[in-house]
C-alpha cells in the first residue's frame, strides 16, 4: 500500500503526523510533510532522507485558512508530485468551560479540525480514487464518542470527522482506497502538553508510534474497518459509554477533565 507510493502527511512537525511520516517511510512511501512549522518539517525530513533514502517535500502552509486544500493539491502537482495516500492529522484542542474560551482560537480550531479536513479530504480524494491502491486516515479522537464537559468544541470536532469519515469508508468502498477514522486517546504529544490539565487515572498514555502501528494494523485487515480506536483501554471506553444513559456518560468524560479556563 505505502510501497514506491507517495503519502502526503499534514501536522507533520511533530507527534502522531511525525510518527507517521517515520513509519510510512520505512515501508517504502515518499513524502509531503505539510506544517505551520517549516523549521520543524525541514529537520524531519533531513532525518528521514539520510535514513530512508526517500524523497521528502516540505510545505508550510496554515490549513486552517480558506481554500487550503486546493493550494496544497496544486502545489504538488506543481513539484510534479501525485499523492496515493492522505493522513490529515492536522489539528488541535482546547480545554475549558466554552464561556470562557478565546473566541477567535475557538473559530480557528473549528476551521482547520472540521473545515479544513473536509476541504484537503475533498482536494486530494479524486486523486487517490484515480490511483485506486492508497489509504486516507482521518485523525478523529476518543473524545468523539461521547460529549466531554471542559473540551465542548473539540470532542464535538472530532464527533464530526469520526461520522464524515466513517461515511466515506462506504462512499469508497470497491475502489482500492481504504479510508479510516483513526481516534487515538490520551497520547504523549504537543497536544497532551496543551491539555495537561486532563486526567489519566489510568495510565491509559500512549506513544505516537504506538497509535500509528494501531492504524497500519487496522489498513492491513482483509476487511479494514471504518474506525478504529487506539488502545485497548480506550476502545473499551469507547464501547461502554455507548451502552451507558447519556446523563452518564457525560459525567464520566467531565471526570477526564478540570474546569480550567480554555487555553
Amino acid at each position: 500500500m505505502f510501497h514506491n507510493a507517495v503519502t502526503v502527511v499534514t501536522g507533520a512537525s511533530a507527534g502522531i503526523g511525525a510518527a507517521f511520516a517515520r513509519e510510512l517511510a520505512s515501508r517504502g512511501s515518499d513524502l509531503v510533510l505539510v506544517a505551520r512549522r517549516r523549521d520543524r518539517l525541514e529537520d524531519l525530513a533531513e532525518t528521514i532522507r539520510g535514513r530512508h533514502g526517500r524523497r521528502v517535500d516540505v510545505v508550510a502552509a496554515d490549513l486552517s485558512e480558506p481554500g487550503a486544500g486546493g493550494r496544497l493539491e496544486a502545489e504538488c502537482r506543481a513539484r510534479g508530485l501525485r499523492p496515493t495516500s492522505l493522513i490529515n492529522n492536522a489539528g488541535f484542542g482546547m480545554h475549558g468551560d466554552l464561556a470562557h474560551a478565546d473566541s477567535d482560537r475557538l473559530a480557528a480550531m473549528l476551521r482547520l479540525n472540521v473545515e479544513g479536513l473536509v476541504d484537503i479530504t475533498r482536494a486530494f480524494l479524486p486523486g487517490l480514487l484515480e490511483h485506486g491502491r492508497g489509504a486516507l486516515v482521518n485523525v478523529a479522537s476518543s473524545a468523539g464518542y461521547q460529549p466531554v464537559p471542559g473540551m465542548a468544541a473539540y470532542a464535538a470536532s472530532k464527533a464530526f470527522v469520526l461520522s464524515f469519515t466513517e461515511a466515506l469508508w462506504r462512499e469508497t468502498r470497491r475502489t482500492g482506497v481504504r479510508v479510516l477514522a483513526l481516534s487515538p486517546g490520551p497520547t504523549r504529544t504537543e497536544f497532551f502538553d496543551v491539555v495537561a490539565t486532563m486526567n489519566d487515572p489510568a495510565g491509559t498514555c500512549q506513544t505516537p508510534e504506538q497509535v500509528v502501528r494501531t492504524a497500519l494494523r487496522a489498513l492491513a485487515r482483509r476487511h479494514a474497518p471504518p474506525s478504529i480506536v487506539s488502545g485497548r483501554l480506550t476502545a473499551a471506553q469507547a464501547t461502554a459509554v455507548r451502552f451507558l444513559p447519556r446523563r452518564a456518560g457525560i459525567a464520566i468524560a467531565g471526570g477526564f477533565t478540570s474546569a480550567k479556563p480554555a487555553a
